[in-house]
């Protein structure tokens, strides 16, 4: 389990995250959902120790140390992989480094997106290379995967394709935590949502929750952010004068 207790993380005075508190159990596909500059990422860079912060988080009831911090993975957007070296050298790299890593898994997921084990990684296109973030995140061993916006640069297909496999690759052990602006995508094979505003956890509910309500993932989050379906004929009548323009 990792555990949040008053988190909180400034930037020059600006605070990204004001004391968040959340456990997250294992075997969870978790959505982390926000507008731009809710502290998405902010929250994910400190549970990986990137930042400091005040407040603590606890992995599996230990502080994260060079002694566990392998139970955690990344698949970042902003890439952690070394451009000038290829998929297979990867492969051989992350089997010295962590003794968890599952080879079958990855062949499995490079196959599966038709990667090229022997091309350098400054090859890659954008979407090819946000797919081999992912496959390497999955594949450390660690019980806990992190992905910050993993599918930019990637066709509906293949990111409808990749939520099938993800859930079926995983074990009963695996935690996803999911950043994302793709709601309706994900919304069938996340097991829980928590909303950052501004911050601050705003919103926490599982999906058999919101299906035993009767409500969608979407609804939710615009139910609790408040949104203002009028905002866009609000809109066009200031920028153009037309107090008559019909909401679409």
């Amino acid at each position: 389990m990792i555990e949040l207790k008053n988190v909180s993380k400034s930037y020059h005075g600006k605070q990204a995250l004001k004391e968040v508190s959340l456990c997250l159990p294992r075997g969870e596909i978790v959505g982390l959902f926000g507008e731009n500059g809710a502290g998405k990422t902010t929250f994910m860079k400190c549970l990986l120790s990137f930042l400091p912060y005040e407040g603590e988080i606890l992995l599996d009831g230990e502080k994260i140390t060079r002694k566990n911090i392998t139970k955690l993975s990344f698949a970042t957007s902003e890439h952690s992989f070394f451009p000038q070296l290829t998929a297979a050298a990867h492969k051989d790299f992350y089997q010295m480094h962590f003794p968890n890593f599952s080879e079958k898994r990855f062949d499995g997921l490079m196959e599966f997106f038709s990667l090229p084990q022997n091309k350098l990684l400054a090859g890659f296109s954008m979407g090819q290379k946000n797919q081999f973030e992912v496959i390497l995140a999955l594949c450390q061993g660690a019980d806990y995967v992190l992905m910050d916006e993993p599918f930019a640069g990637n066709d509906i297909f293949n990111r409808e394709d990749f939520y099938k496999v993800l859930t079926g690759i995983l074990e009963p052990g695996e935690t996803v935590i999911l950043s994302t602006h793709l709601l309706e995508e994900v919304q069938n094979f996340i097991s829980r949502a928590v909303l950052i505003h501004h911050g601050s956890i705003v919103g926490d509910v599982s999906m058999n929750e919101l299906e035993e309500n009767g409500k969608n993932l979407m609804g939710f989050v615009k139910e609790t952010y408040h949104y203002r379906a009028d905002r866009v004929s609000k809109a066009l009548s200031d920028l153009t004068g037309d107090e008559e323009r019909e909401e679409f």
